[in-house]
Order: structure tokens, then C-alpha cells, then sequence
């Protein structure tokens, strides 16, 4: 044996601690299952919040290695249990992210497997099984069935995909961006001007559209202001709704927005990011109408199909507008490129390495059908529904009907300044972390926001919630008494 195949032997002596065998593997799977389990059958006496300071220093990486239970300590005690609980029904703050446990399986086949599926020609099992998913969520927008699609890391890049073919579309470049104008209202996702900024559209025109006490678009606005523009000599190319807005869960008219698109030729773009998939409910489909009329959209599965974070999707009519904007080769894909082959998820994306978000989505749908989803997000109507009859009958002033699941309240006050007890009530609802819940400003005026969506959250999520923001009203009036 020469010099050269003794050192690697050597190294391969030490790198084969990357490839446990199956003894050790089942050892890691055990310890894993066990955090599972522990993890998930404390949820209900957990709290949904810890204000607690983390130890960084627990973080360190070193040159020595630790044991699988040190590392599951470090991770439930450092990670899982400071901040906000985003896996508990009391989670009635942000919108919260799912995380069935389905999911979770597929994560580890998809993990294990180091499936590649950005193109057919690494993975055609996993393009048709994103391509499927594509498809079936087409079709329950009202969006024909050729529509380019793609499963992204979430509402922001899906977003910025859409917003950047839009751009592409209408030519939004070099001296016509300082005189293009787009149309959205003050409740629209700040990602949008976000994905602006990325894509060299951070000197565009930007016209906020006023809103009614609903938060929803004002049409006759919406239209001023595009005659207006055109009067000027700008160039209106594009108008953003929001089908679910973050503070208040409101829908947009979409179907009138809709129309003023096609009669000024502008793209109509629709965040459905949070609100989409109520579209599953039968009684909740006439407060969509219009949105299989826009030219792109945004849903969150990893919101309302309740899975882990990490998995958003944008919905395209425009494919030239796309590829535009996405589609690249290089000579080491020859390969990949020679075949006649399904769009590319990598082509329709900025994501050339492509995480295979695919199968916790088809893993989850398959396993248990589309019945209990559809369940679920109904509850979650009715249990805001509930939750706001006794926040009314606590005293609270309300916030009005919300079109979903997210609403605000706060407590009116002479005896001292609203926006200061409001807020003092929310520092002692989160000292108190049992449930949730998190702030806006609507008008300018500070007001407690309660979301909810985690799949958990059932009657006695919201009962215990209620119980808490009682008694953090009475704490805060017998502070303001004191002082």
C-alpha cells in the first residue's frame, strides 16, 4: 500500500462516523421519538410563551463531539422551550405555522433520501408529485390547469416570484420605473415592498389606496387613483389584494379589483398567503370571489394546511412572464436539458437548490385526506367566533367582523391613557405566557390581535386563553389604580 492510500484509508477510517449504522441509527431514532413523543404530550401544560433569556454558550461548536441526549437537552431547553411555543394551540399571536406530525415523517424520508427534485431530470417522481400539487391547488383557486406554480420557502419569495414577473411582463426597467405606479393598501403584507426593493423596483411610485372600517380596499379610490396616473402620464402596471390581511383577516373585493385590472391592462395580484385555503370551505368561497380572475397568487400551506414553516406556493398564469425572469441554463445541466421534459421547479424560481417540499405536503393530503383540513379551518371560524362573544361580554370594544380567523380588541379606558393600559395588559398577558397573543396598531391606536390557526387550538385553547386575559385585566386595573 503506497503513501497515498494509507492517509486515505486513514481519512476514511474517521469520516465513516458520518454513515451510522443501523445500530447506532436506531439508537438516534429512539432518543428522537422519545422528544417527540414527551415533546408533544406536554403541549397542553406548556406555556405558549417564555420570556426567558437563552445561554448562547450552549451553542458553541467545538472539535469534540457530544452524545445524541446531550443534544436533545440542549435543543428542548434552549430552542423548544424559550420564546414562543409555535407548535401549541395556545399560540394565538401571529399567524402560526402548523407543524402536523405527518409532516414531520416526511421531512425525514425526504431528509434520508436526499431527494433533488428542482429538476425532472434528477427526480421526475418528485417534480410530478409538486406538479400534482400545483395542479390540485389550481384548482381549487379557479386557476386553469396549465398555470405555473411553485412550492417555495414561504409567502415571501412566493411573492417576490410573482411580483418579479409582473415586472417582466409590463417591462418595468431602467427609465420607466421612476414613472411606474402599483396599487395596494396599508393592510398589505410589508413583504411586498420587501420583494420591491429586492427586485430594482425600490424607486417605483407607490400609491396606498384608502380602506374601509373593514380594512378592505376602497374601490372607488382604487379607481381615482389609476385615472389619475394615467391623466399624469405614469405608467399603473400593477395592483396588489390581499385575500386574508395579517392585522385584521380581511378579504379585499377581489372581483371588482379584478376588473379595473382589465380595463387598464394591470397585473392583479393576490396575497392569499394566510387566508387562501379557507377557499376549501364551501361558505367561505363567495368572500374569494374574483380571485380566479387575478394573474398570480400567493398560499401558505405551512399556514392554513397546518404544516411545519417552511413551505409557501405561488400560482402564475403567465408562463413567458416566469421564464422570463427564472429560466437559465448552464453548460454543466446539458444533461438535464436535453430531454422534453415537465417545467422545471428550478426554472420557474430563484431557487436553483431546491429543498423537495413536495412530500410534506402530499404526504400529510394523502394520508389523511382533505376532510379533516377543511375540519380544521372551519373550527378555527368558530372558535374566533366564540372567543369574541366573551371578550364582549368581558368588556372589551371589538374590532369588526373579521371575513376569517384574525381579529383585535382592547380595553376602553378613562382612567388613564388607552394605548398605555392596552399595552401594559399585553406586558402582563406575556409575562403570563400560558396562551399567546401579540399587538397592532390599527388607526394608529394600539389594540391586542388574536390569530387563530394552529391546528390545536380547540375549545379549551380559547377557554384557557379567556380565563388568562381576565385576569391580566385585573391585575392591570389594580396597577393603574396604584399608581
Amino acid at each position: 500500500m503506497n503513501e497515498l492510500e494509507q492517509k486515505i484509508q486513514e481519512l476514511e477510517q474517521i469520516s465513516n462516523a458520518l454513515e451510522p449504522n443501523e445500530k447506532e441509527r436506531n439508537l438516534f431514532f429512539d432518543q428522537t421519538k422519545k422528544f417527540a413523543h414527551d415533546f408533544i404530550n406536554s403541549l397542553t401544560t406548556k406555556k405558549a410563551y417564555n420570556q426567558a433569556a437563552i445561554d448562547p454558550s450552549s451553542f458553541t461548536i467545538g472539535d469534540k463531539n457530544i452524545g445524541m441526549a446531550e443534544i436533545i437537552l440542549t435543543y428542548e431547553n434552549e430552542v423548544a422551550n424559550k420564546g414562543i411555543n409555535a407548535a401549541s394551540g395556545s399560540h394565538l399571536g401571529y399567524i402560526p405555522g402548523g407543524g402536523i406530525f405527518s409532516a414531520s415523517l416526511a421531512d425525514v424520508m425526504v431528509g434520508v433520501s436526499n431527494e433533488y427534485a428542482g429538476m425532472h431530470f434528477a427526480s421526475p417522481g418528485g417534480v410530478a408529485m409538486e406538479h400534482e400539487l400545483i395542479r390540485w391547488m389550481s384548482s381549487i383557486f379557479g386557476y386553469p390547469e396549465k398555470s405555473i406554480g411553485n412550492l417555495t420557502s414561504g409567502g415571501s419569495i412566493a411573492n417576490l416570484i410573482a411580483l418579479t414577473s409582473a415586472r417582466d411582463k409590463h417591462k418595468i426597467k431602467g427609465s420607466k420605473i421612476e414613472k411606474s405606479v402599483i396599487y395596494l393598501s396599508e393592510q398589505t403584507h410589508h413583504c411586498i415592498q420587501k420583494a420591491l426593493r429586492i427586485i430594482g423596483l425600490e424607486d417605483i411610485i407607490i400609491r396606498y389606496v384608502k380602506i374601509d372600517p373593514r380594512s378592505k380596499i376602497i374601490i372607488s379610490d382604487l379607481t381615482k387613483l389609476i385615472i389619475e396616473d394615467i391623466l399624469l402620464g405614469l405608467l399603473p402596471f400593477l395592483v396588489v389584494g390581499s385575500a386574508g390581511t395579517t392585522d385584521t383577516g380581511a378579504i379585499d373585493p377581489l372581483e371588482e379589483m379584478a376588473k379595473i385590472c382589465q380595463t387598464h391592462n394591470l397585473w392583479f395580484h393576490v396575497d392569499a398567503a394566510y387566508g387562501g385555503f379557507f377557499m376549501l370551505l364551501d361558505k367561505q368561497k363567495r368572500a374569494f370571489k374574483g380571485i380566479e380572475l387575478s394573474d398570480s397568487l400567493v398560499v401558505d400551506p405551512h399556514k392554513g394546511l397546518f404544516l411545519p414553516y417552511g413551505i409557501g406556493a405561488v400560482l402564475i398564469k403567465d408562463k413567458e412572464a416566469v421564464f422570463h425572469s427564472h429560466h437559465q441554463t448552464a453548460n454543466y445541466m446539458q444533461d438535464a436539458l436535453k430531454e422534453a421534459s415537465p417545467i422545471n421547479p428550478a426554472d420557474v424560481s430563484p431557487e436553483l437548490t431546491k429543498h423537495f417540499r413536495g412530500m410534506r405536503m402530499w404526504l400529510p393530503l394523502q394520508l389523511h385526506g382533505v376532510e379533516p383540513f377543511k375540519a380544521c379551518l372551519e373550527e378555527k371560524i368558530y372558535l374566533l367566533q366564540y372567543m369574541r362573544s366573551k371578550l364582549d361580554k368581558l368588556g372589551f370594544s371589538l374590532g369588526p367582523e373579521p371575513d376569517l380567523s384574525v381579529s383585535y380588541f382592547w380595553f376602553e379606558t378613562k382612567a388613564t391613557d388607552r394605548d398605555e393600559f392596552n399595552k401594559k395588559l399585553l406586558e402582563f398577558i406575556h409575562e403570563d405566557g400560558r396562551s399567546f397573543l401579540s399587538s397592532t396598531k390599527i388607526k394608529e391606536q394600539f389594540v391586542i390581535r388574536i390569530a387563530i390557526l394552529s391546528f390545536r387550538t380547540k375549545l379549551k385553547a380559547a377557554d384557557q386563553a379567556l380565563k388568562m386575559i381576565e385576569r391580566c385585566l385585573r391585575k392591570t386595573k389594580l396597577f393603574f389604580k396604584k399608581i
